[in-house]
């Protein structure tokens, strides 16, 4: 049975958890951050799990969050690293919407923060673009297949976003 969550996706620095703060704000839902489950499940820091363990035990950890998530969380806000679009039971875990913008106007809105060093260091593939703007093209096809609704966020605020999403999942505000 799928759940009554709206599942926030799209590739890192989209966005995801200031939308979901916003949508907690409007709606009064509950907002939870796959990302940091996974950090308090493990009691370390992404970054730290992908250096000491790699990729593929991160991935593992997003499938027990995603299998979690199923189980025990309803009328809530999810909000998902750039990756976790690809557990298996993505659909069951609630309406999934995908955040999106072209490469050039997400990394424009990342290096124009005043903290971007700090956001970059947080996300080290950001730091080399090629890299980074490869993994973007060849995700958005797989987050567009996976998503029942994508937004557009170019040059929105996050409270703009933050109603496209209630106008098109129909989530009820407070």
């Amino acid at each position: 049975m799928v759940k009554n969550n709206i599942v926030l996706i799209g590739f890192m620095a989209i966005g995801k958890g200031r939308t979901a703060r916003e949508l907690h704000r409007q709606t009064g839902r509950f907002s939870v951050d796959t990302d940091d489950l996974i950090e308090s499940l493990v009691k370390m820091k992404i970054k730290k799990i992908f250096k000491r363990h790699g990729e593929a035990y991160f991935r593992e950890l997003e499938a027990l969050t995603a299998d979690w998530l199923q189980d025990h969380v309803d009328y809530s806000i999810v909000s998902t690293g750039g990756g976790f679009f690809k557990v298996p039971n993505l659909s069951e875990i609630g309406t999934v919407v995908y955040l999106n913008s072209d490469f050039d106007y997400l990394l424009k809105r990342v290096l124009d923060q005043p903290d971007s060093a700090r956001k970059i260091a947080k996300r080290p593939l950001l730091a080399d673009k090629n890299a980074a703007r490869r993994l973007y093209l060849e995700r958005l096809p797989l987050y567009r297949q996976v998503c029942d609704y994508e937004i557009d966020v170019t040059g929105k605020s996050t409270r703009q976003v933050a109603e496209k999403v209630i106008e098109k999942t129909g989530i009820i505000c407070k």
